[in-house]
């Protein structure tokens, strides 16, 4: 039997926070005439999530299939990829395991691919849902921990004016995925105590580039539950850093060759100006105020983000050079 859509769980460590998204999936409604399955994508964890999800699939008594597959490449890009090569449906839904889609999530996703054949991938509305309530002052950038609400219409992604959707929540064709993301991100997620991520950014520009068309869908809702530590001051710092950092590569993919040398030295100069400007306006409240510092930290890792690039293709040539030697030998 063919499958009409995937849902895929990239998890690292997620023993205690898949049960409430498994749950909601089984409550799903209006999927009565599609045929979809569930995968978990076990990337590397050291919990007891693989004993989780046997206990799991030796109860499972659903219509639609449980499974499980192992990741040991460590990184959200790697586990994602691993979903789109294993996924049996054309359609493929990526779930965190902090998400909890409403009970319509399915088949919101599913509909919404029948009426749009050019998008390649397609996102979610998506809420917080906090275990203590925000301050007022985090308002202003509480849309970095992947909270999407964008109005009730649906609207096309242009990434030059508006970015890219995260990966949270997002739907994707397989074959746009296939066909154009390279098995091989440069970046490849935060790992470890690494936040450089962007890695959803980086796959959405291929699939981009390849002439698919990117959406936001606000019929497909779901909450993005977030720890209290996500709203503290290290976190939210380590967090501004890793966008920060993987800011010049990405603004690099979007440009033309011939552009790239121009755009470096316009951006140098802007960004400088941003930083001596925004130390300017808030100088005397860095220490204090957690919004004010998060921006500065953005606005430092964006300046010096070509080096850090630099520094990181260095390594990684480096890295492929040394295991070709050993290869050989």
């Amino acid at each position: 039997m063919s499958i009409d859509f995937t849902v895929a769980i990239p998890t690292y460590n997620g023993e205690n926070r898949l049960p409430q998204v498994l749950e909601r999936l089984q409550n799903q409604i209006g999927v009565e005439n599609i045929s979809w399955e569930i995968i978990i994508v076990d990337n590397n964890s050291t919990d007891n999530t693989a004993k989780l999800i046997q206990k799991y699939q030796q109860n499972w008594q659903q219509a639609f299939p449980l499974k499980y597959i192992f990741e040991p490449k460590q990184g959200a890009a790697f586990a994602r990829n691993k979903a789109v090569f294993e996924a049996q449906s054309e359609l493929i839904g990526f779930l965190d395991d902090d998400n909890l889609p409403a009970p319509n999530w399915i088949i919101s996703a599913y509909q919404f691919a029948k009426t749009h054949p050019q998008a390649g991938a397609y996102a979610s509305q998506i809420h917080g849902c906090f275990e203590i309530p925000p301050p007022e002052n985090l308002k202003a950038i509480l849309f970095y921990l992947a909270i999407t609400e964008r109005g009730e219409t649906p609207h096309q992604y242009h990434p030059r004016r508006q970015g890219f959707p995260p990966t949270a929540g997002l739907v994707v064709r397989k074959n746009a995925w296939k066909d154009n993301v390279p098995h091989q991100l440069f970046l490849v997620g935060r790992v470890g105590s690494s936040m450089l991520g962007s890695e959803d950014a980086e796959s959405l520009f291929y699939i981009q580039k390849a002439g698919w068309e990117i959406w936001y869908n606000p019929a497909m809702e779901l909450e993005h539950i977030i720890p209290a530590w996500r709203l503290e001051k290290v976190y939210l710092l380590s967090l501004m850093r890793g966008i920060g950092l993987a800011r010049y590569y990405l603004r690099m993919l979007l440009l033309e060759t011939w552009q790239k040398p121009f755009a470096f030295f316009a951006y140098l100069f802007n960004d400088t100006r941003k930083v001596i400007l925004h130390f300017i306006l808030h100088r005397q409240v860095l220490s204090t105020d957690i919004v004010a510092a998060c921006e500065m930290e953005r606005l430092i890792s964006t300046l010096i983000s070509p080096v850090y690039i630099w520094k990181l293709k260095m390594q990684k040539a480096m890295a492929n050079f040394n295991n070709q030697i050993k290869t050989s030998q």
